[in-house]
């Protein structure tokens, strides 16, 4: 019988801007426009130089949805020598293939022809799901409407992108309500075949929110939701849970097949109190399980060629680094 596997990316994380259209009850990444609301250019490609050179392979770029939506980020934008924030991420993307590093992109909403000019310089991409319920939470964030959700997911199958989801726990939905959820990610899986990992997220309160005092998920909820995912999944999909907000090595046996993108350069800019695990605490985590390093783009969709075939030459260079680097001593 094999050994179990457990894998994980090593990524370097670049939020190009905290400006956002929504106002989820949550969350403490959206700034409203103010100085340092862009990251600006200089700071992105030094920052991509440094990740190449330690070993990244992934350049997660997240920034608030449809920031030009809000009153003065288009001059922001603007003075920075672009357009829309849309051809900066397509700009830093190309800059981060040219340090030896695939981008993935999670920046909420995009249309079918975003994500259409995106994915030449895309290895993946990403939207959360977070629910399929109607929650207070989410009542003034235009974007977090479960059919716009599905929606955008949908396209990404209809353009073969290696996806990634997953469930936001603790927001105000109800175990029922994740059910909905599993389902509904399972039904895109079974008409497109591009959902590559779902995350299992537990909500984390921050002071000043609508839901600093909401009560957290517990462990066992946790694990009962990976079970469940488990079940209702197509195998092929991971379950990953990240292993900086909560103690990953607890959930371990419950059915976790990845522990997400860790950063030996940057911190998570989403939850900034709760610094990433070192890459030998990773194994501690995985237990008796196989540590083993991935890319962002999992290995079936390489073998079937989702991807733009410019992209080709650094796939195939750094899914022998990870290799390398997961059979070395």
């Amino acid at each position: 019988m094999s050994a179990r596997v457990i894998t994980y990316s090593r990524n370097v994380f670049l939020p190009l801007t905290t400006v956002c259209r929504n106002r989820c009850g949550y969350c403490c990444f959206r700034t409203p426009v103010q100085p340092g609301c862009l990251m600006p250019r200089a700071d992105v490609e030094s920052t991509l130089e440094q990740a190449g050179r330690l070993g990244c392979t992934e350049a997660l770029f997240t920034f608030g949805e449809r920031p030009e939506e809000e009153p003065g980020f288009l001059p922001v934008i603007r003075a920075a020598g672009y357009e829309t924030i849309l051809d900066y991420c397509e700009a830093m993307s190309q800059k981060a293939i040219a340090c030896g590093i695939l981008p993935h992109t999670n920046a909420g909403i995009l249309t079918y022809e975003e994500m259409e000019r995106l994915r030449p310089v895309n290895a993946s991409m990403g939207l959360m799901l977070e629910t399929t319920a109607e929650i207070p939470a989410h009542a003034t964030s235009p974007g977090k409407s479960p059919d716009v959700r599905l929606a955008m997911m949908e396209d990404a199958g209809k353009l073969k992108i290696p996806f990634t989801t997953g469930l936001l726990l603790g927001i105000g939905e109800t175990m029922a309500d994740r059910e909905d959820s599993l389902f509904a990610i399972r039904d895109l899986q079974k008409r497109y075949g591009h959902i590559q990992e779902i995350i299992i997220q537990n909500f984390c309160p921050k002071p000043g929110t609508p839901l600093e005092h909401q009560p957290v998920p517990t462990t066992d909820e946790i694990c009962a939701t990976i079970r469940m995912a488990k079940d209702i999944l197509q195998k092929e999909i991971a379950i990953q849970i990240p292993p900086n907000l909560i103690d990953a090595s607890t959930l371990i046996a419950c059915g976790v097949d990845d522990l997400g993108g860790v950063s030996p350069l940057t911190i998570d800019y989403v939850n900034p109190e709760h610094p990433w695990p070192a890459f030998e605490e990773l194994k501690r985590i995985a237990g008796d399980a196989v540590l083993r390093e991935r890319l962002c783009i999992y290995p079936q969709y390489i073998e079937r060629g989702w991807y733009d075939r410019s992209l080709q030459p650094l796939i195939n260079r750094l899914s022998h680094t990870v290799l390398q680097r997961s059979s070395g001593p």
